[in-house]
This record gives C-alpha cells, sequence and structure tokens, in this order.
C-alpha cells in the first residue's frame, strides 16, 4: 500500500467523476454498487470521493482524510481492513495484518474490544469510562465485541471475551444495543443476533442472554437455525424467544432440519402462520407451511410432521393450492400426502403446463403468458434453481415463456442467485441467455459482489464451486473492481481474481 496517498485517491475520483460524466459502464456500475446521495441532484466532486471513500472501507471522505492525517493513510486503511476482516469471519486476514502490523489496533477502542484484548479495554476504560457506551462507526463496543468471529480462530480467549463483556456492562453498555443495517432503517441487528446469528459465537451468547438480552430481537430466532446445530436455538427457546409470527420454521425447512422444525412447533410455532410480518415488510419466504415444503422438495418425514402440527392440506396462497404448489414444484411426497387425505384440487392451465415441466415433459407449442401466473408463481424460475437437478425443469419453464431475469422482490436475479449459490452450470446457462449483466440489486450487489457473498456467507458453501463462477462472470465481461481483489476471506478466491487481475488489468476498475 505504500504507493497510496490522499493525492493518488483524489485523482481517483476525479476519473471516476469524468468516466461518469462519459457514461462509461465501469464508472456507472460503481456508482450503482455504492450510490453517493439519494434523489436526482447533479454530482459534484465530493460525490465521487465518497465513492472512493466507501470502497476503501470508510463511511466517508471526511473519516478517510482524518484517519490519514491522524495515523497515516497506509495505516488507516490497514485498520479499516482489520474491522471488516474482524466482521467478516476473514480470520486468516486478520491473523496477516496483526503479524505485518504489530500494535495495528493501539488506541482503537472498537477493535481492541473486537479482538478481546482484555488488558487494553480495561487500561481505556480506566482512561475513560465513557469508551463504552460510544459509536466506533455504527456500532457501539459492544456490538464490535458481538459481531467480532474471531472466537473461531482463537477460541483459546474465551476467558478474556467474557472479561471484556464483563468490563463493558459494568460501565454502562447496553446488551440490547443494536444498529441499523441500512443507514435509517428502524429495525436494528442486536448483539445477541450478533453473536449467536451472524458469529456462531454460543458462549457469548449465553452470556448476554443471562444478562437481560432481549431474545425476540427479530434476528436471532431465524439466523439460529441456519448453523447447522441446534445450540443457539434451544438457548433462545429456554429464555422465551417466541417463534410465532416469524418466519424461523420456514427457514428451519430450508435446511432440512427436522430437529429444529419440531423444537419450534413444541415451542409455539404455526404451521400455516403465513400472515407474519418480518421486520420491514413481507419476508419473501412467509407462507404455508406445506408450501414452503413443495418448494423445498421436504421429504415424507417433514410432511408428517407439519401435517400432525395442524398444516392445511387446503390452504392457498397467492393463488395457489398446496397441492398445485406440489405439482407445480415437483414434490411427490407432498401429492401423496394430500391426495391420500381426499383432498381434490383442480390444476389451472398454467399449472398443469408447469406440472409438465416438473415432471421432465416438454410442452411444444404451448406457452404461458406471465400475466396470467398467480403471484405464487411469478419467481418460480429463481426460487429452484438452487435445488440439485433442476436445470432441466428451467429449460422447460423458459421454453414455456417464464421470465429468466426477473429481480425478485429484493432486486436478485435469477443469474444473480445462482452465482450466489456457487452453481457455474446453473449460472452457465442464464448467461447464455443474455441477462442483464449491469443489474444491482436491493442490496447494493452486482453478479460479481453477489457471487463473492455467497463464497462468504452461503451456508452450503464448502460444497460449491465459487471460483467457476467467477471465471464465468468475468468471462462474460463484467468489471473487476479493485476493490473485490481482498473483498473475501477465501484464499482460493482471492488468488483467482488476484491472478485474474494480474493477466488482464484493464478489466480491473
Amino acid at each position: 500500500m505504500s504507493d497510496l496517498s490522499l493525492d493518488t485517491l483524489r485523482h481517483a475520483a476525479k476519473r471516476l467523476h469524468h468516466a461518469h460524466d462519459a457514461r462509461e459502464p465501469w464508472a456507472l456500475e460503481r456508482l450503482k454498487q455504492r450510490p453517493p446521495r439519494k434523489g436526482g441532484q447533479a454530482l459534484v466532486r465530493a460525490d465521487f470521493l465518497h465513492v472512493v471513500a466507501l470502497e476503501h472501507g470508510f463511511e466517508s471522505w471526511p473519516r478517510l482524510k482524518h484517519a490519514a492525517e491522524t495515523t497515516g493513510l497506509d495505516r488507516a486503511v490497514k485498520q479499516q481492513r482489520l474491522k471488516i476482516a474482524l466482521f467478516h469471519g476473514q480470520n486468516a486476514a486478520v491473523q496477516a495484518l496483526l503479524a505485518d502490523t504489530p500494535g495495528l489496533a493501539d488506541g482503537l477502542f472498537g477493535l481492541q474490544c473486537a479482538l478481546y484484548d482484555r488488558a487494553a479495554v480495561k487500561a481505556a476504560l480506566a482512561r475513560d469510562p465513557g469508551l463504552a457506551v460510544q459509536r466506533f462507526g455504527p456500532r457501539s463496543a459492544i456490538l464490535h465485541l458481538a459481531f467480532s468471529r474471531w472466537i473461531k480462530a482463537r477460541p483459546d480467549l474465551e476467558p478474556d471475551m467474557l472479561a471484556v463483556a464483563e468490563l463493558l456492562l459494568a460501565h454502562g453498555a447496553d446488551v440490547n444495543d443494536g444498529y441499523p443495517f441500512q443507514p435509517g432503517d428502524d429495525h436494528l441487528l442486536s448483539a445477541l443476533y450478533g453473536a449467536i446469528g451472524h458469529a456462531d459465537n454460543m458462549v457469548l451468547g449465553g452470556w448476554l442472554l443471562d444478562h437481560g438480552a432481549n431474545p425476540n430481537d427479530g434476528e436471532a430466532l431465524y439466523h439460529a437455525t441456519e448453523l447447522g446445530h441446534h445450540e443457539g436455538l434451544k438457548m433462545l427457546l429456554a429464555a422465551g424467544a417466541d417463534p410465532r409470527g416469524t418466519n424461523a420454521l420456514l427457514r428451519a425447512m430450508d435446511f432440512h432440519d427436522h430437529v429444529a422444525v419440531q423444537m419450534l412447533l413444541d415451542h409455539g410455532a404455526r404451521a400455516d402462520d403465513f400472515n407474519a410480518k418480518e421486520v420491514g415488510g413481507e419476508a419473501p419466504y412467509v407462507m404455508p407451511a406445506l408450501h414452503q415444503a413443495a418448494r423445498r422438495g421436504s421429504d415424507a418425514r417433514m410432511i408428517e410432521i407439519l401435517l400432525a402440527a395442524g398444516a392445511d392440506p387446503a390452504v392457498r396462497y397467492k393463488g395457489a393450492s398446496a397441492y398445485g404448489f406440489a405439482k407445480v414444484h415437483g414434490n411427490t411426497a407432498l401429492i401423496r400426502a394430500i391426495e391420500a387425505r381426499g383432498v381434490q384440487v383442480d390444476l389451472s392451465p398454467e399449472e398443469t403446463l408447469m406440472a409438465r415441466a416438473a415432471e421432465g415433459l416438454d410442452s411444444p407449442g404451448q406457452y404461458i403468458d406471465p400475466a396470467k401466473l398467480p403471484e405464487a408463481y411469478r419467481h418460480l424460475i429463481r426460487e429452484i434453481l438452487h435445488l440439485p437437478g433442476r436445470l432441466p425443469q428451467i429449460r422447460a419453464l423458459v421454453a414455456l415463456g417464464l421470465p429468466y431475469d426477473q429481480p425478485d422482490a429484493q432486486g436478485v436475479t435469477p443469474v444473480q442467485i445462482a452465482g450466489w449459490e456457487g452453481l457455474p452450470e446453473v449460472m452457465a446457462y442464464f448467461l447464455k441467455l443474455r441477462p442483464d449483466l449491469s443489474h444491482v440489486n436491493g442490496y447494493g450487489g452486482t453478479l460479481l459482489s453477489t457471487i463473492l457473498h455467497g463464497a462468504d456467507n452461503n451456508p452450503d458453501r464448502a460444497g460449491r464451486d465459487y471460483v467457476g463462477c467467477l471465471r464465468l462472470a468475468l468471462d462474460a465481461g463484467v468489471a473487476l473492481p479493485s476493490s473485490a481483489l481482498r473483498a473475501s476471506g477465501r484464499k482460493d478466491v482471492t488468488d483467482f481474481l488476484q491472478d485474474w487481475a494480474g493477466a488482464r488489468p484493464g478489466q480491473v476498475v
């Protein structure tokens, strides 16, 4: 980073400004990923400085400039990289940064908490007790602690981690503190969610619950179903977490977790609680449990658990019966279970054609008008593409006229989902259909950044091929932002991107 300077960054902002005014695709894409402001105001140089600051991990250009002037730009950027790596669990990067620059966290209270540096935290609080309740960036000290994934690399620091938590609490920290996922959000991501759902840190999660953290924070219960174990789920339910009105049950079904589903049902979850609302609006998959079973390919055991809990085989959701949903998604176990209960449901002409696609049958010369589809089927392709062996069904649905590049409620397109899932064969099929590769989804993600996010966060990432997806995207001509070269905690991904950038520097923006 020795060639990095404020002048270099100012020049980068000036170049971005000129390129944006000239409607250069790479510049437009960068501003789609990190919009400098809302509304229709004309952009000025400060907006492009802001984008450059965001790309280097800072909230604004003034913050970057202040950090550079007080600690030096190279050190300031490394500190931001350390903060991001601790949050995302990129522990190899954390270790490399600390080895390269010992004392990198000195004087930065939030980072000291995230690193479980008991001595430094204790000394800092002795000098200034107010640090325990201050914000360092968007998060307070207890949130830096809770969202840190450093425990996965240093489980030996567990006593120090708990000692830091006690010190913060003794100096006024709030165990129910939270921060907005995006500026302006009313819903806060709590410390409890950070410990249990984000960091998979059961020891700290238990400590927070023991000290009064609210188990009904709108996030922790849902994300406790994603961890591959039941420890966090048990803790939350024992502490009084109420699954009614949440989509935790449906999320547990995503992973075919019979035990978690039964636990949630035993604690009050309702199989047909499909009017539940996710904070911030209707969740994309709040639906009756049998519809969820249909689209997730649930087995006979899961279906019997749901039926025993009162799931209604006759229930309808957004214009679709559970039986129709099962036929369209090809879930034989659910079809048989509903038929065995004598529920008679006629399929619409559109459902009949889509059911044929699920059975591997073509319907030459027949087409579906997407405008006539019930809302329940509007995003069918996006919802099945991650399931094993569904590519023939997807091809048949596209041949019938179903949209193959339609964003879902979060603005994510099928090709982006294929990339997030790490499925190069499926992604290659969508690329042949020439989707909009410049599309930016509701999370601010492009195709490339969505693949990178999946590589680090998809619960099924271990068995997926993210390098293959990245190669497809780059071969298709998407830009490679320089910030992406350090965006992943995976060595295989980082090595591939750096090799690609070295071989094709003109693609790097």
